[in-house]
């Protein structure tokens, strides 16, 4: 067993083994299928922390993580440190400049209430609760990407922990290629400490969710499919299938029911986008329909994502393109009627501002899909393991003729147990560049990233 001893005396941060008091509390994560057990989790509350840590692991070559809210995880963590950001939560507005930076534990809600009283807003994920930092390293498709691009699009600099245990920055002209590599290539070069991302002014926006009834799942899958096809490029949409367990503390229209919830999201007008709109509601009549004028503080009810944690597994990836022989295809799977242990099948619609990079380049894969996929379900017991990653594998095998041939990394849920799926969450080149400089910057692999 290594001697942490050294450690503690270098830092101020609480550095726990399995036998201390926090060490299992520290370590939780999101999805609380996964129990990490590594040597140490140190409680970083700086980027000085980050540094002790990385000096000390690599003098002891120790291989480092890092966990935030911990949203992506997809294997327990067994070796090595893990350095935990989720102390790592201020945020700072420039309103003069239209700039957040924030720590790499704090999560989306925090930045957008921080921006709101300045007339303000981040470009976001879909749920308040994600991580930011994290997000933004893989690139990110919100809830406003068709009218904005990817939220990576946006950053501005990183603060980030080298292998040499250097603190530096990366933005367009100091470490100009790091800072390429960070927006979209997720990791292997050392742990960001804190992001400063640009701001924009959302005056006005349009958007919520519509909740359809199990009988019309079909006739608005397929309206909404058609509607894709014509959609101005100012509109982002969403759906998802939707399955609730029957629960008391649910409201009886969810409760035990199955439904679609369509997700549109129009930054303008209220007339403009109750006209856009018009078509989506036309389609069936509505259990729910909550699209309205709405501020920034409301982007996360857009999609409505459960913030709690729980037990997960996703299967995701992006599509080359949507016909109705795919939703005839995801229909038979998971539509009205079918025994399916997902709780949720989701499809967003991309292109417009997602596929233009920005005038320097990043490293964000999936520009080229026009939309994404992802499969959820929820490992509540030992039983429903086998069930949940069967349905999943349905899932990839029936939208596998329009799969997509590149992905997005954080969508790309089986890409950390397979070699061919990690190398396909970027453009040939932009993933030989990323290999290419993780062995620049980490040339004794510190920082694991990707298949073993």
């Amino acid at each position: 067993m290594t001697d942490f001893t050294p450690l503690r005396e270098a830092t101020t941060a609480a550095v726990l083994t399995p036998c201390d008091d926090g060490y299992a509390a520290e370590l939780l994560s999101n999805n609380l299928f996964w129990q990490h057990t590594p040597e140490a989790v140190v409680a970083v509350t700086s980027a000085a922390d980050i540094a002790e840590v990385v000096r000390f692991a690599a003098a002891a070559a120790l291989p480092i993580r890092v966990l935030a809210t911990g949203h992506g995880d997809e294997s327990a963590i067994t070796d090595g440190i893990v350095i935990s950001t989720k102390h790592l939560t201020d945020v700072t507005v420039d309103p003069a400049a239209t700039t957040a930076t924030f720590g790499s534990g704090a999560r989306w809600a925090s930045i957008v209430a921080a921006a709101a009283p300045h007339g303000l807003a981040p470009v976001t994920g879909a749920a308040s609760g994600v991580g930011a930092v994290g997000y933004l390293l893989g690139g990110g498709f919100g809830p406003l990407a068709r009218s904005h691009g990817m939220s990576s699009d946006y950053v501005t600099s990183f603060t980030i922990v080298t292998a040499d245990a250097d603190i530096v920055e990366a933005n367009a002209t100091t470490n100009p290629d790091l800072f390429w590599a960070l927006r979209g290539g997720k990791g292997g070069f050392g742990v960001v400490a804190q992001a400063t991302i640009r701001l924009v002014e959302l005056p006005e926006l349009f958007a919520g969710n519509i909740l359809f009834a199990e009988e019309h799942i079909e006739t608005v899958l397929r309206g909404w499919a058609d509607y894709t096809a014509v959609a101005p490029a100012s509109v982002t949409t969403s759906v998802a299938i939707q399955r609730f367990p029957p629960l008391p503390e649910l409201p009886p229209f969810l409760s035990g029911k199955t439904l679609l919830a369509l997700r549109f999201a129009f930054p303008g007008n209220t007339e403009q986008g109750a006209e856009l709109a018009a078509p989506l509601r036309a389609l069936a009549p509505s259990v729910v329909d909550s699209v309205r004028p709405m501020t920034p503080l409301e982007v996360p009810s857009i999609h409505n994502d459960p913030t709690d944690p729980a037990p997960v597994t996703g299967f995701g990836g992006l599509l080359a393109n949507l016909d109705q022989n795919l939703v005839t295809a995801l229909l038979d799977l998971a539509g009205a009627g079918q025994e399916f242990s997902l709780v949720s099948v989701e499809l967003r619609q991309l292109g417009a501002a997602v596929a233009v990079d920005v005038a320097e380049g990043s490293a964000a894969g999936g520009r080229s899909g026009e939309f994404t996929f992802t499969g959820v379900g929820i490992l509540a017991s030992p039983d429903l393991v086998s069930a949940v990653r069967a349905d999943g594998a349905k899932l990839l095998s029936a939208l596998g003729p329009w799969i997509s041939p590149q992905t997005n990394i954080n969508f790309a849920t089986t890409s950390f147990r397979d070699q061919a799926q990690f190398a396909a969450a970027w453009p040939p080149a932009t993933f030989e560049r990323l290999a290419a400089l993780r062995t620049e910057y980490d040339p004794a692999a510190l920082f694991p990233f990707g298949p073993a």
